[in-house]
């Protein structure tokens, strides 16, 4: 089996929204809709509060989570929304009928009806270009190196981001910047600071079982608010 999906470091994430713009350019997502978003959660007083800074805050990416049992799938009347064997969940757009049951089923909201083309549509995981080897455009333009892709079957350590390109210029003078795309990455498990099993979160789970994974230490998980 495989489940692609995305792991994103929230400790790691500065909330520039390179992956929100860069998502909206290479898919060429409405005006006024998106693909993923970007929510500031907090700023919200920390266990110790004592005075008025000892507060925290962080930055939390919300979209399609390519879910185990997606609901948008279960209430398809014609089959458009599918669950594939790479673990996705795409949209076959010649079989919808723009009707938003399966957006009106999305516990995340992540789903929107394009109203020009009318059918509905969402985060492909850019199977444009991880069928060709290369990363989702939000992993591969993110500015804190937060966002990692990979199989979860492979374990979220194995998960990957682009290494620091300059890096990699001064280490290889053959270095070709289309690796940025195809090669040069840096894992999970290289890049990450040590977390624990109570660190890994999920969005609430609908009985859908969400398949996106986000790393967050030191803070508290609002995630499921």
């Amino acid at each position: 089996m495989t489940q692609y999906a995305i792991v994103t470091d929230l400790n790691r994430c500065v909330g520039c929204m390179a992956c929100m713009v860069s998502c909206k350019v290479i898919n060429d997502v409405p005006i006024g809709n998106y693909w993923n978003k970007i929510l500031r959660i907090g700023p919200y007083k920390r266990a110790d509060y004592q005075k008025t800074n000892d507060v925290d805050m962080y930055y939390l990416c919300v979209q399609c989570q390519h879910c185990e049992n997606p609901k948008c799938v279960d209430v398809c009347p014609t089959g458009a929304s599918m669950k594939m064997e790479d673990g996705t969940v795409q949209i076959d757009k010649s079989k919808c009928i723009g009707c938003q049951f399966c957006a009106m089923a999305c516990p995340y909201g992540v789903r929107y009806l394009n109203e020009e083309e009318r059918v509905v549509e969402k985060c492909t995981l850019c199977e444009q270009l991880t069928a060709q080897g290369g990363l989702p455009q939000c992993v591969s333009q993110c500015g804190g190196r937060a966002r990692f892709f990979g199989d979860l079957d492979a374990g979220i350590e194995t998960f990957e981001a682009p290494r620091n390109a300059y890096q990699a210029d001064r280490e290889n003078a053959d270095f070709s910047y289309d690796q940025l795309f195809t090669g040069n990455r840096i894992t999970v498990a290289e890049l990450a600071e040590p977390y624990d099993e109570s660190e890994v979160h999920h969005l609430p789970n609908a009985n859908n079982n969400p398949n996106f994974v986000y790393i967050l230490r030191g803070r508290e998980w609002k995630g499921a608010e």
